[in-house]
């Protein structure tokens, strides 16, 4: 509808890194119990992770390192280079770290990510892997994985599918919002 594009917000980049700050951090808040749940109860472990629904951590910065990328490919390069700028003083900021800390913390998942997802280039398989990881879930599963030190390609296909839950989607975004 042509009056749905008039009509929309404009956002800064300030705000638009607060909006996306605050829309992970709810969703990873609201949905960690429930991947939590999943990768407990999944049939692909012989034996529960025991992964603790408050132990969201390590998946918020997976979260976020994916969301940082889809973000990059959704922005013109100059655009993204401002929004991200003020996303990492921010995360690094409620991180307790310095700017530089948090960047490398940052660049540090995306090279597991990269490392784990090789040779493909899907992020969310790549998100996957590197949840499968930072849980150290190799050693629930039964012999054959657990020998080979890989997921069970059965669990990162039902964990993919939940990521996808986590990734924010910019097209809607555009539809509510214009950049300043």
């Amino acid at each position: 509808m042509m009056f749905g594009t008039i009509l929309r917000k404009k956002v800064s980049d300030q705000k638009l890194a607060n909006i996306f700050i605050n829309g992970i951090f709810h969703s990873v808040d609201n949905g960690f119990s429930v991947v939590s749940e999943f990768i407990n109860e999944d049939p692909s472990f012989i034996v529960s992770p025991c992964v603790n629904s408050k132990d969201s951590y390590e998946f918020s910065l997976i979260v976020f390192v994916g969301n940082l990328t889809f973000l990059e490919n959704s922005f013109d390069p100059a655009q993204a280079d401002r929004v991200e700028t003020l996303i990492y003083e921010k995360l690094a900021n409620i991180y307790g770290m310095s700017k530089a800390e948090f960047k490398s913390l940052v660049k540090d998942y995306r090279s597991l990510i990269s490392r784990l997802n090789h040779p493909s280039k899907n992020m969310i398989y790549g998100m996957s892997k590197a949840i499968f990881d930072k849980y150290s879930l190799y050693n629930f599963q039964d012999e054959y994985f657990r020998r080979m030190q890989t997921p069970n390609p059965l669990f990162l296909k039902r964990m993919d599918e939940i990521i996808e839950n986590f990734i924010w989607d910019w097209d809607n975004f555009f539809k509510k919002y214009k950049l300043d």
